[in-house]
């Protein structure tokens, strides 16, 4: 039972896939705190995943737009202020993707052209977003701009391959822009770092099943689930967490402050 925390306000939603995105709770969790938004992906993603399905569930338009085109970008933005009513107040971003993983490349034996795609997907992207937004002036003052980060950022994890440099990139362009967002209309950028989560992006890495095991074993709480992710994102939208902005937040059960663990679950 919603609590009403998002009531009236408008947003996007990048990365809904199917029910294992992390995106696709958000909108549910959205919808039922009495938001209004549009859905978004890439047309080969509407085409394959279950998208449309969404946007029935939630009442919501569901636009076709490459994340890495400015032209996409520029002409979402407008069709979402114009189906929703007026200007923004959430947006997030949930896109990742990379050949290197898929075509199984190690990292010490990268195909540069593939990374070059990983880079501007899962990270460059968000700048995109955030410079269409802020130069259409798309989000009302007190805005919420949220993207999903993984602590491979930070620390190094076999297997996550070139995903971390664009993870580390992700969380510095929220850094950076988040202090002119700030600055010229109060909209706040944050990054979250979730558990690993068994979604279909994430499942495609190299050793999942370890990490995701691992982190269990070592946080106290254990890993957070993505409906859990949800709530943390729909409280980041939030007039609640009016005063934070520039920040990675870790939500993962204390899996970042543990160094080691006296159980096993």
């Amino acid at each position: 039972m919603g609590k009403g925390l998002l009531t009236g306000k408008r947003g996007i939603i990048f990365g809904a896939l199917d029910e294992s995105s992390i995106a696709w709770q958000v909108a549910l969790r959205a919808k039922e705190e009495g938001a209004t938004f549009t859905l978004t992906n890439t047309p080969v993603a509407l085409r394959f995943g279950k998208v449309k399905e969404l946007g029935d569930l939630c009442g919501a338009s569901v636009i076709a737009a490459d994340a890495t085109s400015e032209e996409e970008l520029k002409l979402l933005f407008e069709q979402s202020v114009e189906a929703l009513g007026g200007k923004l107040d959430f947006v997030l971003h949930s896109i990742g993707m990379s050949m290197n993983i898929r075509k199984k490349r190690d990292y010490t034996n990268l195909n540069y052209s593939f990374y070059q795609k990983t880079m501007d997907i899962s990270a460059t992207s968000f700048h995109k977003i955030l410079q269409t937004a802020y130069h259409l002036d798309a989000i009302n003052e007190w805005g919420s701009v949220v993207a999903l980060s993984y602590i491979a950022a930070q620390r190094v994890f076999p297997g996550y391959n070139d995903m971390a440099d664009a993870k580390a990139a992700l969380e510095s362009i929220a850094r950076n822009f988040g202090y002119y967002y700030g600055k010229k209309c109060k909209v706040r950028v944050n990054t979250v770092s979730q558990s690993p989560t068994p979604s279909t992006a994430g499942s495609s890495v190299n050793g999942f099943d370890h990490f995701y095991d691992y982190a269990h074993q070592l946080s106290p709480l254990g890993n957070a689930s993505a409906a859990s992710c949800a709530d943390f994102c729909v409280l980041l939208f939030s007039d609640y967490m009016r005063m934070v902005t520039m920040q990675n937040l870790y939500h993962d059960g204390g899996f970042s402050m543990v160094g080691t663990s006296t159980q096993s679950r």
